[in-house]
C-alpha cells in the first residue's frame, strides 16, 4: 500500500449526493443497458474546514446509487466521522480491516469496496488541498502536466461516426464495445479499424461477454486487425488456466481489472503478466492507496497500468492525477457518451488535445465545488457530521 506523509486531519462531517441523468440513447454493453447515468459524490470535511472530494461506483446495479449513499451514512460513516488521520492512505487500511465481517455477513463486498475507494480518494484530495498542491504533486513531486488518453464509450456499430467526431475533439486513441454479435462485431470492428488515420490507435471491450472457445475464436479472426489490446474477452473469475491459454494463443494483447479487487488479486495477475495492460478502477476498489500501489507493481513487472474509469467527474480527475503521478506508457480512459455529471466538471471537460489530457495547477483533483448544473439531477442527499 503507497501512504504519502502530510500533516493530519481529524474528519468531521461526510456529505453524499446521488444524481442521475436520463439518457435518450441508452448506453450498452455487452452485458446490459444504462438508461441513465447515475453518479455518486461525496464530500469530506475535516475539523479545521478542509475538504475533499471522491465518487463511489455506481453504474450498476440499476439501483444501487441509492443504495451506496445510505451504505456509506448507515453503516461506515461512524467508523470514518471522529477519526484522525496522520496519512491519507491509514483510512482505507482501517476501513477494509473494520468492514471484513460486515461485507461478509451480507454478502455484499462490492458495495463496501466502492464506498471505501470514493472516501480513499476524497481523503486524499483533502490533504492534497491542505498541502497546497495538486493531487498527482502530492503523490510525487515529479508528476506529469498531461497523460495520453483514449476516447472510451464507442458501440462498435457506431466506430466509424464516432471516431471522426472524437478525432476533430482531439483523441488519437478510441476504444469500441463489442460482444454484441460476432460476425456483425468482426465485421465492424474490421471497417472501423480501416477507418482509422496514421498514427491512430484502437482498443477494444467485450465486457466478459465471451467462452473461452469464442473468445479465442474472435481473436483469431481479429488477428490482423492490429489491435491495441482486447479488454475483458472473458470472465474475470474465469480459471487462471482459461486466461493463460487466451494469451498464448493469440497476438492482441490482452486487458482488464475493472472487476479485480484487493491486493492479493492483483498480484496474482500482475505475477502471471496474462494482462499486459492492467485497469484497476480508482471508484471500484482502492481508491487512490489501492490503484497507486497496483499501478507501481505493474510498472515494476514490465506491464502497463490504464486506469479504468466510466462514471463522473470526480473519478476521471482522480484517474488522471494516478496516471500523471506513475507514468509510463498507460492511457486514460475519457467516456465520450454523453454526460453532464462529467462535462460539467470544468477540470475535466474540453482537457484533449492532440490525443492528450491536460491536467490544470489547481490543487487537489482541482475541483473546489460541484458544477450548479447538475443539481437538477440529484436524486438523494444526506449528511451527517461527527457526535450527531
Amino acid at each position: 500500500m503507497v501512504s504519502v506523509p502530510s500533516s493530519e486531519a481529524c474528519l468531521h462531517r461526510i456529505d453524499v449526493s446521488v444524481y442521475r441523468v436520463p439518457l435518450s440513447v441508452p448506453v450498452s454493453t455487452s452485458f446490459g443497458i444504462m438508461a441513465d447515468r447515475p453518479a455518486v459524490f461525496l464530500r469530506l470535511t475535516d475539523t479545521e474546514g478542509a475538504f475533499g472530494w471522491g465518487e463511489v461506483f455506481a453504474n450498476w446495479p440499476a439501483a444501487g446509487a441509492e443504495h451506496r449513499a445510505r451504505l456509506l451514512m448507515l453503516d461506515l460513516a461512524e467508523m470514518v466521522l471522529g477519526t484522525t488521520l496522520q496519512a491519507p492512505s491509514e483510512l482505507f487500511s482501517r476501513l477494509e480491516r473494520q468492514t471484513h465481517i460486515r461485507a461478509l455477513q451480507c454478502g455484499e463486498w462490492g458495495p463496501f469496496r466502492q464506498v471505501i475507494a470514493g472516501l480513499d480518494v476524497a481523503v486524499h484530495d483533502l490533504f492534497a488541498r491542505k498541502a497546497g498542491l495538486p493531487l498527482r504533486t502530492f503523490l510525487n513531486a515529479k508528476a506529469l502536466d498531461c497523460v495520453p488518453a483514449y476516447a472510451s464509450g464507442i458501440h462498435v456499430k457506431d466506430g466509424i461516426d464516432a471516431i471522426t467526431l472524437q478525432r476533430k475533439a482531439g483523441h488519437r486513441a478510441f476504444k469500441v464495445k463489442v460482444g454484441f454479435g460476432g460476425g456483425a462485431d468482426l465485421a465492424q470492428l474490421s471497417a472501423t479499424a480501416a477507418s482509422l488515420k496514421p498514427g491512430e490507435r484502437l482498443f477494444a471491450d467485450a465486457n466478459q461477454a465471451w467462452s473461452l472457445p469464442e473468445a479465442l475464436a474472435f481473436l483469431n479472426a481479429a488477428k490482423d486487425l492490429d489491435l491495441g489490446w482486447m479488454e475483458e474477452p472473458i470472465l474475470a473469475d474465469a480459471p487462471e488456466s482459461d486466461w493463460v491459454e487466451l494469451a498464448r494463443a493469440t497476438n492482441i494483447p490482452l486487458a482488464g481489472g475493472e472487476n479485480i479487487a484487493g491486493r492479493v488479486d492483483f498480484d496474482r495477475v500482475i505475477t502471471s503478466k496474462v494482462l499486459k495492460y492492467v485497469q484497476p478502477d480508482v471508484a471500484k476498489w482502492g481508491g487512490i492507496s489501492g490503484c497507486l500501489g497496483v499501478a507501481h507493481r505493474a510498472l515494476e513487472a514490465g506491464l502497463t497500468y490504464c486506469p479504468h474509469f466510466l462514471g463522473g467527474g470526480i473519478g476521471l480527475m482522480a484517474s488522471a492525477h494516478i496516471l500523471a503521478a506513475t507514468g509510463g506508457s498507460g492511457l486514460l480512459e475519457v467516456d465520450v457518451n454523453p454526460n453532464p455529471l462529467r462535462e460539467d466538471f470544468k477540470a475535466a471537460a474540453n482537457q484533449v488535445a492532440g490525443g492528450y489530457f491536460k491536467l490544470s495547477e489547481d490543487i487537489g483533483l482541482g475541483i473546489d465545488e460541484l458544477p450548479p448544473g447538475i443539481e437538477r439531477f440529484k436524486t438523494l442527499e444526506l449528511t451527517k457530521t461527527f457526535g450527531h
